[in-house]
């Protein structure tokens, strides 16, 4: 079976596009066709989105389905001549709020991902040039580092930092375990220091000679032998130095970012 889903914002459609594929994935028998339609904020746009949608209804014989988070009344309804079926987002939080509240909500569209903070916005860019100058052992002045990742080649910690720097304006530095490090078996002088703030990424040596040979194809670097080992020694040294660890195969990173919040304790909110 496959499906047609459209995600539907007036902003960016990170929101639509993120909760809609949470529910999607609970629905493992189903293919899903996906479309993000951004900036939808005026009728002109909803009516193109709308005969977008009846386009490929027409096509498929199956009826889409419609991930929303407009604002505006008007859009949606709008969008709801395509005869998608039409999964709005805000509408069940909408209604007990301004009860709650006393308040109407304002419609207004370009809410969810627009500059409200700018010293947040300014920690988040700030955040991700600090992870890009402590990428990989590049600078090892981790004196403002919230957190340091630690493990060998490949293994995640780049993307992670990266993600929680865009997301979340944590300062984060990752140093990769050397063949040096790994044969001393000892955590490298430059991290002893920051002990407290180290946490070891893992991963399955089979998953990472993958990685490498899309890296460096039929390189000692990307054997299964010398991934093996990388790793072994990796997770004696990180056991003998009490360092906590995650195995990253089967994790996405926001999963990763989040085990390692909580393990900092740092309560950090998203934007």
């Amino acid at each position: 079976m496959q499906r047609s889903v459209f995600f539907i914002s007036d902003s960016t459609g990170i929101t639509a596009e993120t909760i809609g594929n949470s529910i999607l994935a609970q629905f493992e028998g189903v293919q899903f066709e996906k479309h993000r339609l951004p900036f939808i904020d005026n009728p002109q746009k909803a009516e193109a989105a709308a005969t977008r949608i009846k386009t490929r209804y027409a096509q498929s014989g199956e009826r889409p389905i419609v991930v929303n988070t407009m604002a505006d009344r008007a859009l949606c309804d709008i969008v709801a001549t395509s005869g998608a079926l039409m999964l709005d987002v805000f509408a069940p939080f909408i209604g007990p709020l301004e009860e709650e509240l006393g308040t109407r909500h304002s419609g207004a569209v370009n809410r969810s991902h627009g500059l409200v903070d700018f010293d947040k916005y300014e920690a988040r860019i700030n955040a991700t040039n600090y992870a890009l100058s402590h990428d990989d052992g590049i600078d090892v002045d981790y004196a403002q580092a919230d957190l340091i990742l630690v493990g060998v080649s490949r293994s995640g910690k780049t993307p992670t930092c990266l993600y929680m720097a865009l997301h979340y304006g944590v300062s984060a530095a990752n140093y990769p375990l050397t063949d040096e490090d790994l044969e001393k078996l000892e955590l490298p002088s430059r991290l002893r220091a920051y002990k407290n703030r180290l946490f070891g990424l893992t991963i399955e040596p089979a998953r990472l000679a993958q990685i490498r040979e899309q890296r460096r194809p039929g390189s000692r670097y990307a054997t299964l032998k010398q991934c093996k080992w990388e790793l072994e020694q990796a997770d004696r040294l990180l056991r003998q130095a009490g360092i906590p660890c995650l195995n990253t195969t089967h994790v996405s990173i926001e999963e990763i970012a989040s085990k390692i919040f909580d393990q900092f304790g740092i309560e950090k909110t998203m934007f």
